[in-house]
């Protein structure tokens, strides 16, 4: 039988920037990273660039009758949703996507991309000044720290000063300015980005993650902003799931050629594919605890199963059993099924330890008790451990910081990567055991390993 076709009809954007002969920044980042968020993308190539993961060896500016002939044929095609600008190249480049700015009946997110993450410069100094008036016509502009200190002569250093140079932007004539906080130093640890409109300002944070592989970060953010846009996202709803893609990027990036690497643009769209396997890994490991009946390892609170997906970084990206795993007088049974976000304390446990090996993807916890320790002990496994006692004040006062502060304490006492994690309770904390494993199956035979360990040493 002949299929009749189905047709679908993504927003289109469109994106005026720079051809990157690696793969991570400019035209292929931002064609990746729309497709990854529902647009389908479009694009006018203004330059192309020799360059990988080390650097930019040479750039090629095209003639501007290729640029407008490139932007003639998509502005009379397609019905644009959205556009974003990259790196421009000459200052006679941004005059002419000036030009077009100004006939544009879409949101324009301008991306002021003047040096790689490399350091090479991308900008000739001519087009500097040039740029003010595409700030003009932007519904959003989006610069790092050094972006802004050329186009206002401030660089940021803190929040308050951030925020000074996103007003400096929207004075020019910008809708919104998005300060960029990765390059300005903070005492805790967090990126702060600023977006700053009319009608105030609006701060976002995430963990800052110490890597140098941000090669095509500025551009994938401005893409994902721009792709939500065209779907008729708000301005801040726009920028805060763009802001969560990017941090997942770069949190997860992309070990290619000889440097630093790239972002991994579809990191996200790589988490959302894998949870279907994930849940049933757990699935296929409670089953088998079933028939194994490991009852002598369930602790009173009950136990659970829990599989994150490679790129999980919440425990909603996490499967386990809903009502955790508890003894009957048949054996142990499941009280409810599988699924994402029904674990709070084991779900954080294996986060936490996946910062320490990000291989870890399962976990279970069982009970803890004399007997438990010598079953671990006849084992040949590396056992951390922590004590509550210990846990300094700080970390108390704060609802969810035990796991992390625990889960470092026992990957540094341990000999070696930790299989096991013993949590030694306090009064109204039962005593726990903690075990982990790379695969569902993996963690099934560990926990059937200590049952027999157990049940031989009785």
């Amino acid at each position: 039988m002949t299929h009749r076709p189905a047709p679908v009809s993504p927003p289109v954007c469109l994106t005026i920037a720079t051809s990157d002969s690696g793969g991570g920044a400019g035209i292929q980042a931002d064609l990746k990273t729309m497709e990854a968020c529902g647009a389908f993308g479009t694009s006018v190539v203004c330059a192309t660039t020799a360059q990988n993961t080390r650097g930019v060896n040479s750039v090629h500016v095209l003639p501007t009758e290729e640029i407008d002939a490139q932007y003639e044929a998509i502005a009379t095609d397609f019905d644009l949703g959205g556009v974003k600008t990259g790196m421009l190249a000459t200052g006679e480049v941004v005059e002419r996507v000036t030009d077009y700015a100004r006939d544009l009946d879409a949101p324009l997110v301008v991306d002021p991309v003047m040096v790689a993450a490399s350091g090479d410069r991308l900008l000739e100094p001519d087009g500097e000044a040039a740029y003010e008036a595409l700030i003009a016509e932007a519904s959003l502009v989006t610069p790092n720290a050094d972006e802004c200190a050329v186009l206002t002569g401030t660089e940021p250093t803190d929040e308050a000063s951030a925020r000074e140079v996103g007003e400096e932007l929207v004075a020019l004539g910008a809708d919104a300015a998005l300060v960029k906080g990765g390059h300005v130093p903070t005492d805790d640890e967090m990126v702060r980005d600023i977006l700053v409109t009319a009608d105030g300002h609006e701060t976002f944070e995430h963990s800052r993650v110490e890597s140098e592989a941000t090669h095509g970060s500025g551009c994938t953010l401005s893409s994902a902003i721009t792709a939500h846009l065209a779907r008729g996202d708000s301005l801040d709803g726009a920028v805060e799931a763009g802001l969560s893609l990017m941090a997942r990027a770069i949190r997860y990036p992309l070990d290619v050629g000889e440097g630093p690497g790239a972002v991994h643009h579809l990191a996200h769209l790589r988490e959302r594919a894998a949870r279907e396997t994930t849940a049933e890994a757990v699935a296929n490991c409670v089953e088998h605890l079933v028939e194994r009946d490991v009852s002598p390892l369930v602790p009173e609170v009950g136990m659970n199963v829990v599989g994150a997906t490679p790129y999980a970084e919440a425990p909603t990206e996490t499967a386990a059993v809903e009502g955790r795993i508890t003894r009957t007088l048949s054996g142990i049974q499941p009280n409810r099924g599988v699924r994402f976000g029904a674990s709070s304390h084991v779900a954080r446990f294996l986060l936490a330890a996946r910062e320490f090996h990000s291989e870890y993807r399962f976990a279970a916890n069982c009970r803890f008790d004399d007997r438990i320790e010598a079953a671990l002990a006849d084992l040949d496994w590396a056992v951390g451990e922590y004590d509550r006692s210990e846990e300094p004040e700080t970390v108390k006062t704060h609802e969810g910081n035990t796991m992390g502060w625990g889960t470092r304490r026992a990957f540094e006492t341990a000999d070696g990567t930790p299989v096991a994690i013993v949590d030694r309770g306090e009064v109204g904390k039962e005593a726990m055991t903690k075990l982990l494993a790379e695969d569902g199956e993996t963690l099934a035979e560990r926990l059937t390993v200590l049952c027999d360990a157990l049940q031989s040493a009785e």
